[in-house]
C-alpha cells in the first residue's frame, strides 16, 4: 500500500494527464460557448496578481499556435542578454500585446481592457525571468579585492554595520569576525555567492540599518549567536535559488514592479523572519543551524504556494 504522499502524488500525476489530454477539447467547448479566447476568460475572470499571471503564462507557454510559440522563444532569448532596459519593456508589451491580438483575432476596441490586463501579465512573466538573469549576472561576479568597487561596498559594509566609532586596523584583520565573518578576510567567504552576497548585506545594512544592526546584536548572543554575515550569505543563497526554481514567482507576480531591488528586499524579509525564527527556536549551539535553516526555507515554500502571497517590507528596529 502506498504511503499518503506517494499516493497524492500518484493521483495528481493522474488527474494532470488526463487535464491536459482533455484540454484541447475543453478550451474548444468553453471557446464556443464564452465567444472568449482563453487568455480573454483568464484575463476577465481572475484578479489581478500572481493567480492571473500564472495562468496567463502557463497558457502561452502550452500553446500549439506558432506565432505565440515563437513570441514566447523570441521574449525567452531577449531577456537572457545585455539590452535597454526601457527598450526591453516596451518590447515585451508591444511584441505580446500585438502577437495575441493578430493570432487570437481579438477587437482592441471591442475588447477594451483586454490589452492592458494581458501586457501587465507579460510584463510580469517576463520581468521575472530578466530579474533571474540580472541576478544571475551578480552571483556569477566573483568578489575581487583589486576592484575598486567591490572594495568600496565592503568597507562600507563594516562602517554600516560597526559604526562610525570602529575602525578597521587593517583590511585583513580578526575584527571582520564581530560582524559575521568567519576569518580575517571576507572575500573568502563570497565565493559561493559572488557579489551578490555583498550587495545584499549592504542594502539590508543601508536601507534598514537599524533593524540590521539590531539583528547584528543578537548575533552576539553567548548561547543563540550566530555568524551574522555568513547566516546573510546562507540566506543570499536561499533566496537565489527560490528565485531560480520558480517557487518565488508568486511574491513577485504581486509586486508592482521586478527589479534587482525587489529581490534585496526579499532577502531583507527573509533575513528579519530566519533570526526571528531562530530565536524562538532558542538553538543550542550554531550546530544547529542547519536544522533550523531547513525548517525556516519550508515555512517559507509553503507561503509561497499561497496565491496572496506577498512579503511586505515595512521593518524598523521597533519591530524586532
Amino acid at each position: 500500500m502506498l504511503p499518503p504522499a506517494s499516493s497524492t502524488k500518484m493521483v495528481f500525476k493522474v488527474f494532470n494527464f488526463f487535464y491536459f489530454l482533455a484540454r484541447p477539447l475543453l478550451k474548444w467547448f468553453l471557446h464556443r460557448f464564452t465567444n472568449l479566447c482563453e487568455l480573454q476568460r483568464i484575463c476577465y475572470g481572475c484578479a489581478p496578481g500572481a493567480l492571473r499571471t500564472r495562468k496567463v503564462q502557463m497558457s502561452l507557454e502550452l500553446s500549439r499556435k506558432p506565432r505565440i510559440k515563437q513570441m514566447v522563444m523570441i521574449l525567452n532569448e531577449l531577456v537572457s542578454h545585455e539590452v535597454d532596459e526601457t527598450f526591453l519593456k516596451d518590447e515585451i508589451h508591444g511584441r505580446a500585446i500585438a502577437t495575441v491580438l493578430q493570432v487570437k483575432k481579438i477587437n482592441p476596441k471591442v475588447h477594451v481592457d483586454f490589452p492592458r490586463s494581458f501586457g501587465t501579465c507579460a510584463e510580469k512573466i517576463w520581468g521575472y525571468k530578466r530579474l533571474f538573469w540580472l541576478v544571475e549576472q551578480l552571483r556569477s561576479t566573483q568578489y575581487d579585492c583589486e576592484n575598486d568597487e567591490h572594495e568600496r561596498k565592503l568597507l562600507c559594509l563594516w562602517k554600516l554595520l560597526a559604526g562610525p566609532e570602529e575602525s578597521l586596523e587593517g583590511r585583513v584583520t580578526n575584527q571582520w569576525q564581530s560582524i559575521g565573518f568567519q576569518g580575517d578576510d571576507p572575500k573568502t567567504d563570497f565565493r559561493g555567492m559572488g557579489i551578490l552576497g555583498l550587495d545584499n548585506l549592504l542594502y539590508f545594512a543601508q536601507e534598514y540599518n537599524g533593524t540590521a544592526r539590531h539583528l547584528l546584536s543578537h548575533s552576539h548572543h553567548p548561547t543563540h549567536g550566530y555568524f551574522f554575515a555568513i547566516v546573510g550569505i546562507n540566506l543570499t543563497s536561499m533566496a537565489y535559488h527560490l528565485l531560480k526554481s520558480g517557487a518565488a514567482r508568486i511574491h513577485f507576480y504581486n509586486q508592482s514592479r521586478l527589479t534587482v531591488d525587489m529581490f534585496h528586499q526579499f532577502y531583507c524579509y527573509l533575513f528579519f523572519e530566519f533570526d526571528r525564527y531562530w530565536v524562538e527556536c532558542k538553538p543550542k549551539s550554531i550546530m544547529d543551524f542547519s536544522w533550523i535553516q531547513k525548517n525556516f526555507e519550508e515555512n517559507v515554500r509553503k507561503m509561497l504556494t499561497n496565491d496572496s502571497c506577498s512579503f511586505k517590507m515595512n521593518l524598523s528596529v521597533e519591530n524586532v
